[in-house]
């Protein structure tokens, strides 16, 4: 008998969050977490967890505005070094937010090493802006390429960490902001007095932010003065603001 080909795996998007509106005009993907290195296949539970609340915000925010929300299922849930596995399922999911839906404006919004696959892959024609929360960067290396920033150009970009985070490096983050701020000046980075990597103790302040940055980044909506001075002021001011207890409270939700 002949041997039995290995199927390929794919990406795949999950189901829009909330009603699809009839007509989208724009589209947020979200990137889950992931591991730095690993060859399974995500479960579905594990998938949509670290995203679960900021989707269906985002979704609740954007249902007028005809704004789809999809969740990305990655092929793997390692990064898998050079390969860059999460990255590239990243893309794949934008050229399937155009095929379906055409020419509309693409949020990559992405928690820990989803966090990273969204700015690596930031640079796609129809992404326009990226939120990154609690990203996995790593760490910096003279013997290897600095992780790059140039594809950040001409996208706006929200950078969210917690500054007691144990899993993923709030300095790291910092420095990579304050490289891309040099890039593009349409880079803010939040910090979260002492929160951890999940976020949980301003869990939504940090949700009522990436909402009104994102509703601002893809429908030109007024962004709060907090978004607004965080990327006009320069590093590392605009690169180290904190997270005010409340925010969003005047915002409406």
């Amino acid at each position: 008998m002949g041997q039995q080909a290995t199927p390929v795996r794919t990406a795949r998007l999950g189901k829009a969050l909330g009603p699809e509106p009839t007509s989208v005009s724009g589209a947020v993907l979200l990137l889950p977490g992931g591991e730095e290195v690993s060859a399974r296949r995500p479960s579905p539970v594990w998938a949509t967890a670290s995203v679960r609340s900021l989707g269906r915000r985002l979704a609740r925010a954007g249902r007028e505005e005809g704004l789809a929300v999809h969740t990305v299922h990655y092929r793997f849930r390692g990064w898998n070094g050079s390969e860059a596995h999460l990255a590239g399922d990243a893309e794949w999911a934008a050229d399937e937010v155009v095929r379906r839906y055409g020419d509309v404006p693409v949020c990559l919004a992405g928690v820990g090493m989803g966090g990273r696959a969204a700015l690596r892959a930031g640079g796609h024609e129809a992404v326009n802006s990226v939120v990154a929360l609690a990203p996995w960067l790593p760490e910096e290396d003279v013997a290897a390429p600095a992780e790059p920033v140039k594809q950040l150009a001409g996208r706006r970009v929200l950078i969210v960490h917690g500054t007691n985070d144990e899993r993923t490096d709030p300095e790291l983050s910092f420095r990579f902001a304050a490289r891309a701020k040099k890039a593009n000046r349409e880079v803010c980075r939040f910090e979260v007095h002492s929160d951890g990597h999940g976020l949980h103790g301003y869990r939504d302040e940090v949700l009522c932010l990436s909402k009104d940055f994102v509703m601002g980044a893809l429908f030109g909506h007024t962004v709060s003065r907090p978004v607004e001075d965080a990327l006009a002021a320069p590093p590392p001011i605009g690169l180290r603001m904190p997270l005010a207890a409340g925010f969003g409270r005047s915002l409406g939700r």
